[in-house]
């Protein structure tokens, strides 16, 4: 047996699809081989799995992270569903030994190119998706970028310090911070003061002119010494 058949066999059994399916063996073809061969390619397998992608961050982005809006949901499904994000989960899945290219992209290392893979794991997922339905391919997409989401949910330009601060929590077991604010000063020069708490642990304070800065401040400051905590 070829190592891309064997590859394929492999990739076939991770999807829950036969290695005899037509739309995983048109999933893994290339325009470059599809043009030395007279045969189709995975374009059109790519432009589908790229909207089914789309709508799975899209639907994990919604049940996780309730606390966000239209705007911060946008940003972090934006950091996972690109080229770069995918490309790495084709490598993961090792995509490229089931690969059928042309000899002028193999010359080239074409198998390296991240848009290439990228291209790869949406036409994979729409093969799934097509021969599974959405919920199978919803479960496959989530499950393979679900670190992914986590990791970017983390980035200090995606979520507000306190969200980021309670997915950490929840995330390490640590359970749900709790804040206290206490104020002092006229009414006119109010400054407050938050303390943030995790588990039995206190991490962390922060000051402000409001209820809400005291708390990102703290909760700023809690997840600059998280590691050390």
């Amino acid at each position: 047996m070829s190592l891309l058949l064997s590859s394929l066999d492999a990739l076939a059994s991770r999807l829950g699809l036969s290695p005899e399916s037509d739309l995983l063996a048109l999933a893994v073809t290339h325009s470059s081989y599809a043009a030395e061969h007279d045969c189709e390619s995975n374009e059109r397998l790519e432009f589908l799995g790229d909207a089914v992608v789309d709508l799975a961050v899209a639907d994990l982005i919604v049940q996780r992270y309730r606390e966000l809006n239209e705007g911060a949901s946008s940003v972090l499904r934006s950091k996972v569903v690109n080229e770069d994000s995918l490309a790495r989960a084709a490598t993961r899945l090792e995509l490229a030994r089931c690969m059928r290219i042309g000899r002028g992209v193999a010359k080239e290392h074409g198998l390296e190119r991240p848009s290439l893979l990228a291209d790869a794991f949406e036409a994979v997922v729409a093969a799934l998706y097509l021969e599974r339905g959405y919920e199978a391919a919803k479960s496959f997409v989530q499950t393979e970028l679900a670190d992914d989401v986590e990791l970017a949910s983390t980035a200090s330009d995606t979520l507000d310090a306190k969200t980021r601060l309670r997915h950490w929590a929840e995330a390490a077991g640590l359970g749900v911070p709790v804040y206290e604010v206490t104020s002092s000063g006229p009414p006119h020069d109010t400054v407050f003061e938050a303390t943030v708490s995790i588990g039995s642990s206190l991490r962390a304070t922060g000051w402000g002119r409001s209820k809400k800065r005291a708390e990102t401040q703290a909760a700023e400051a809690a997840w600059e010494g998280r590691i050390d905590a």
